[in-house]
């Protein structure tokens, strides 16, 4: 049997399943800690060249505008041509981010990496999506996205470490710069070796095969109108409104609530997507077991946004609050994966890239309007509102989540009837 054949047997199966899994995982590891590219760098760029929050935001707002545009674009890209070429091509941008912040002299510098990272970051979930709906088995799928979620945040837990990390110990915040650039490189060549096992031309598994392909008269855009994929695209944009204070602002506003030092809070948001990737361990067993995906969405979104609050009251020491708000990613974590699972029932047959790529748009819309806004909070003494602003945006998303829950149940409800 050739490499590129889809294997029958299931230990070959089960093999090629997890071979496909753990390369997109990687990829979306990757992809997640290019968006931290410049976050955890802010406190240097505001003393190297005399920013402000609200200019900081705006490198923020840049990327996932880009991103966001893009990953809309690239949905009907990667339905067209395949989604490995794409994939490449992203990896290869963040190669040229990673430069272009490393020789950066000034604020124009440091927004041509922006834009170049969120360039490269736009094809990621179509391309991921599209990838292991169409390599991984049936059985395995609720993993695949747990994984995949759980690489994701971790790619966001690494981040900081890496750059803060590198720029201490080299004394020169550049050279952190040319350790993201090698980490892309070498992503990019472990992928091309292994380019049998991400291959979405060979073929597809049962569970596509059982949608059949979209109807041949339908038009490209058609998915657009149906109410699911806006609501999903709510969703997003609520859920990482919040994630973005939290990423790009908790460790200045704890600094300011509770006086601690910077050196010791940039690490809350490690912390923050640790927990994330523990909650996605115990999501992926969930999404197998829950048919109301929308319920354990809410539960858990709940949980995280509770701490949130908890954080934003000053009520606790300094220390433990620090501790409540990297515990909220747990929250936040355990509904990801029925999340995913949650689109992809909303997906309509033979749209998958398109669907993923617009309702993941919301994710950058919600990156790209939340920073700047979050950021002039902070400007004007305002630390708390980091923890308030997130916990109401996250109840926000519950709600989204519930409007599918409901559309998908009314959907086959008339289905069944009929």
């Amino acid at each position: 049997m050739s490499s590129t054949t889809l294997p029958n047997t299931p230990v070959a199966s089960a093999k090629s399943d997890i071979t496909t899994i753990s390369l997109i995982g990687l990829a979306h590891g990757t992809s997640h800690f290019f968006h931290m590219l410049l976050p955890p760098m802010f406190p240097i760029f505001m003393k190297e060249f005399g920013l402000s929050f609200s200019e900081l935001g705006l490198l923020v707002t840049t990327f996932f505008v880009i991103s966001g545009i893009g990953q809309a674009l690239a949905g009907f890209l990667v339905d067209r041509t395949g989604a490995r070429p794409v994939l490449f091509a992203a990896l290869s941008c963040f190669v040229l981010a990673s430069i272009a912040a490393g020789v950066a002299t000034g604020y124009s510098g440091l927004m041509l990496a922006a834009a170049l990272a969120g360039l490269g970051n736009s094809p990621f979930h179509p391309v991921d999506f599209t990838i292991l709906n169409k390599r991984v088995s049936a059985p395995r799928l609720g993993h695949a996205f747990s994984v995949h979620g759980i690489t994701g945040n971790l790619g966001w837990a690494v981040a900081p470490v890496l750059l803060i990390g590198v720029s201490t110990a080299t004394g020169n915040w550049r050279w952190a710069y040319l350790a993201t650039g090698l980490i892309a490189a070498a992503v990019m060549l472990l992928l091309f070796l292994k380019r049998d096992a991400i291959d979405d031309s060979q073929g597809a598994w049962a569970h596509d095969k059982a949608k059949g392909a979209a109807p041949v008269d339908e038009h490209p855009m058609a998915f657009l109108k149906l109410p699911s994929v806006w609501m999903c695209f709510s969703f997003f944009f609520w859920t990482t409104a919040a994630l973005s204070a939290i990423q790009s602002f908790a460790s200045p506003a704890l600094a300011g609530m509770y006086g601690l030092p910077l050196t010791l809070t940039a690490y809350v948001v490690t912390g923050y997507m640790l927990c994330g990737a523990a909650g996605m361990v115990v999501g992926g067993f969930l999404v197998a077991r829950v048919q109301q995906l929308e319920r354990t969405i809410a539960a858990a979104m709940a949980f995280a946004a509770l701490l949130l609050l908890l954080t934003a009251s000053g009520w606790l020491p300094g220390m433990l609050a620090a501790v409540v708000a990297a515990l909220a990613g747990f929250g936040t974590g355990l509904a990801g994966p029925s999340r995913d699972m949650l689109i992809k029932r909303a997906a309509p047959p033979g749209a998958t890239g398109r669907v993923y790529g617009t309702v993941y748009s919301g994710l950058d819309v919600g990156f790209a309007l939340a920073a700047p806004v979050f950021g002039a909070l902070l400007d004007r003494g305002q630390p708390s509102s980091i923890f308030v602003g997130s916990a109401v945006a996250l109840m926000l998303g519950v709600a989204s989540a519930g409007l599918v829950g409901g559309y998908l149940a009314r959907r086959n409800s008339a289905l069944a009837a009929a």
